[in-house]
């Protein structure tokens, strides 16, 4: 994805870097986002924020989170040694964490895990279930002052991802 590669004027030697950011929690389509963005946005010297989100109204489980994120780091610096890589845990509401962290990192582009979405269970729920995240996923994309794509792994027996951008919605990449 051309699109990606921000390299500056290489006459001048001038590297442009960005700064990824992915939500990760312990679900498998948060993971397959991260490794979407690590194989597909990240080059050598940019930097890669992983961040966790405790709600609000969960008592603080510094360990488990901190474990999940550490974890994910490594996964990431084994996969990618040149991209630098930073795992952040913070408690709040996950949308405002969320354009918080964007706002304040200079994020380039946030990638976000979906999951195919139950129609019941989102009328029930509302957007902060972690069943929900297709409506977080949403708010992120339109009210993000950076790029942010949503990553959805095909099922089983079919390669690519389903993206998802403000501008293309449900876009099949071939991976």
């Amino acid at each position: 994805m051309e699109g990606f590669n921000m390299h500056g004027n290489e006459e001048s030697g001038v590297m442009g870097r960005k700064r990824v950011m992915v939500v990760v929690d312990d679900t498998s389509h948060s993971k397959h986002a991260m490794m979407w963005a690590l194989t597909h946005v990240t080059n050598k010297g940019d930097s890669l924020t992983l961040l966790h989100i405790v709600p609000p109204h969960q008592g603080p489980e510094p360990s488990c989170s901190t474990n999940l994120v550490n974890y994910l780091g490594s996964l990431c610096k084994d996969c990618k040694p040149g991209v630098e890589v930073e795992a952040l845990v913070i408690q709040g509401p996950k949308l405002a964490t969320v354009m918080s962290q964007v706002k304040k990192l200079e994020v380039s582009v946030l990638v976000l895990g979906q999951k195919k979405s139950s129609s019941l269970l989102s009328c029930i729920c509302g957007s902060s279930g972690s069943s929900c995240t297709e409506e977080f996923v949403k708010h992120c994309i339109n009210k993000a002052e950076c790029l942010t794509i949503g990553v959805r792994k095909r099922s089983q027996g079919t390669n690519g991802y389903l993206i998802s951008t403000r501008w293309q919605k449900n876009f099949w990449l071939l991976a």
